[in-house]
């Protein structure tokens, strides 16, 4: 195999056999629950990166059931979300996501900088009860409930707040001695949106201290609504507006 070859047709690893296949990447029946509450405001802009701003000390707590993904298959993913502001734009922070599903953790790592760890979330509805629970091994890390489809919400709205805001990831590649050799700011949107109902109702949202999982680390002071979103959707690609070490 020679050098052109390669550099022709390497696209991920491994390289005679990716673990995700090139994009784009279409989500069908892609279902949220997403719980925003308020948090420490210190704890807050600790985590978040420069030259991202916070605003109000806010965390959309999210878990997203995927039945229907390209190239991905189906997977469950749960985390928080940080709302932002770069150079003046409002737009998303991911913070921490945990998935259970091979492929989405190694292509959301490797081409967006997306920060995946396995674990085992889940999103079910019992009886009444839309439920969101995140176990890391054995151990309980988040619960979620929500009244199920309480009240409709305008999806007109629903479909802007998901198309027109920018969303961030702090993109980390290490060099073979472990010193960064890709550490970059990363932007994408979501494209060619079509959301099929959006709810709200009553919500409760308990985070669980886990050494490994620290989403208790931006503690729930107060919860201040609730989303529940069916949408079909296409993950765009990124593009890099920050080198931190250049």
């Amino acid at each position: 195999m020679d050098i052109r070859t390669i550099r022709e047709q390497a696209f991920a690893m491994p390289f005679t056999n990716p673990a995700f296949p090139p994009g784009p990447y279409r989500f069908i029946d892609r279902e949220y629950f997403i719980v925003t509450y308020r948090t420490d405001p210190d704890k807050l802009r600790a985590v978040v990166p420069e030259p991202l701003e916070v605003g109000a000390p806010l965390v959309n707590y999210e878990f997203i059931r995927m039945p229907d993904s390209t190239g991905f298959g189906d997977y469950t993913e749960s985390g928080q979300v940080i709302p932002v502001t770069y150079q003046g734009v409002a737009g998303s922070y991911t913070h921490a996501m945990y998935l259970d599903d091979h492929p989405p953790i190694a292509g959301g790592r490797e081409l967006w900088g997306f920060p995946k760890k396995l674990a085992r979330p889940s999103l079910k509805v019992y009886a009444d009860t839309l439920v969101g629970e995140l176990d890391y091994g054995p151990v309980r890390v988040a619960t979620a409930t929500m009244g199920y489809k309480h009240r409709t919400l305008d999806t007109t709205e629903i479909t802007q707040s998901l198309s027109d805001p920018p969303n961030f990831l702090l993109k980390i590649i290490p060099h073979v001695d472990g010193t960064p050799r890709i550490c970059e700011l990363v932007r994408y949107h979501l494209r060619d949106v079509r959301v099929r109902g959006a709810w709200t109702g009553p919500a409760a949202l308990s985070l669980f201290p886990h050494a490994l999982a620290p989403v208790a680390e931006l503690p729930v002071l107060e919860v201040v609504g609730a989303r529940h979103i069916l949408a079909d959707l296409t993950l765009g690609l990124g593009e890099v507006v920050f080198d931190y070490l250049g």
